[in-house]
């Protein structure tokens, strides 16, 4: 029987960035943020994912299986972190903290889907028959792990493109909300 177990690993990090207006801290959005590979252009934030993992070819009785599957999937969010938001002012505060937290819930939804297809990856590759040797099996993960991670890509687009349509309506209830909490209740 194959054993499978996913190896989840999420760290986060920061850069740093200044600016006293909303023109400042756009210019050092596009200036520090992580640049991506699928773009090349920077990002207010991004999310790097790396798959990975180990199995075992066991022969026997004239067929190849796999043993113990283990798929890692190591994930890095890295957001921005703002130097001088303890100083800053009212309507630049407020824009500021639903700008950050939607960079925040976007990337963690990254991580998200990435981690629905590191479970997923596990599953195909845990359901493969045995094949007559060990090329053929080793074809067959290669096959299933390809269109795996090819539907996470296309997964992780589509995300990103729903997003970009719904940003300035989602940025705009965010804003509001936020400006009701600051509201003095009578």
């Amino acid at each position: 029987m194959t054993q499978a177990e996913t190896i989840v690993r999420k760290s986060v990090s920061y850069f740093q960035i200044g600016g006293t207006t909303a023109e400042d801290l756009d210019r050092e959005l596009e200036r520090r943020g992580p640049a991506t590979r699928a773009s090349g252009s920077r990002h207010p934030g991004a999310t790097q994912i790396k798959f990975g993992g180990e199995l075992d070819y066991v022969q026997s009785a004239g067929r190849c299986r796999l043993g113990n599957v283990d798929v890692t999937l190591d994930t890095r969010i890295i957001l921005p972190q703002w130097k001088n938001r303890k100083r800053a002012k009212g309507d630049l505060a407020l824009i500021w903290d639903a700008l950050s937290s939607d960079i925040k819930r976007h990337e963690e939804r990254h991580a998200e889907i990435a981690r629905q297809y590191a479970r997923k990856l596990e599953r195909t590759l845990k359901k493969l028959r045995p094949q007559r040797n060990c090329d053929a099996m080793q074809a067959k993960v290669a096959e299933a792990t390809d269109r795996v991670i090819a539907a996470h890509d296309t997964a992780q687009m589509d995300f990103d493109r729903v997003e970009a349509v719904n940003f300035e309506n989602r940025m705009m209830r965010i804003l509001e909300y936020r400006a009701g909490q600051n509201t003095p209740k009578n």
